[in-house]
Formats: structure tokens, C-alpha cells, sequence
């Protein structure tokens, strides 16, 4: 059941509440039972991990105060 708390829909807005809510169920009942849902990427902090580190090479010391 949906219930409008708060405003005064039109008619039209709320079938397309309602075409939303509905597709969002159709795709769920459609995805493959026990399928593990994968992070979105923004998210995911093993992108994190990913990336390639600059370590600093040696003497990396000495060049951090001094110029040239």
C-alpha cells in the first residue's frame, strides 16, 4: 500500500510514483536469487587499493626541504 503523507499529488504524478515504485519491484523479482549486489563503484574503497602509490625513492629525505 502507498500512502501520501505529505502534499496533493495530481493524478498523473502519482502514476508515475507508482510506475517507478513498480519497475523498481519488477527488477528486484527479476534478479537471479542469491546474486550478491555489487557496491557502486564511487563507494567501493578497495578503488582505494587500486591506485598505484609513488613511493618516494631513495634520498627522497633531502629533497623535501631543499629546492632543486
Amino acid at each position: 500500500m502507498i500512502k501520501v503523507v505529505r502534499g496533493n499529488p495530481t493524478p498523473e504524478e502519482l502514476a508515475a510514483a507508482l510506475a517507478v515504485v513498480r519497475a523498481r519491484a519488477a527488477a528486484v523479482s527479476a534478479a537471479p536469487s542469491g546474486a550478491p549486489e555489487l557496491p557502486a563503484q564511487w563507494s567501493d574503497p578497495a578503488g582505494l587499493a587500486r591506485r598505484a602509490r609513488h613511493l618516494p625513492g631513495p634520498r627522497a629525505w633531502a629533497r623535501t626541504y631543499w629546492p632543486g
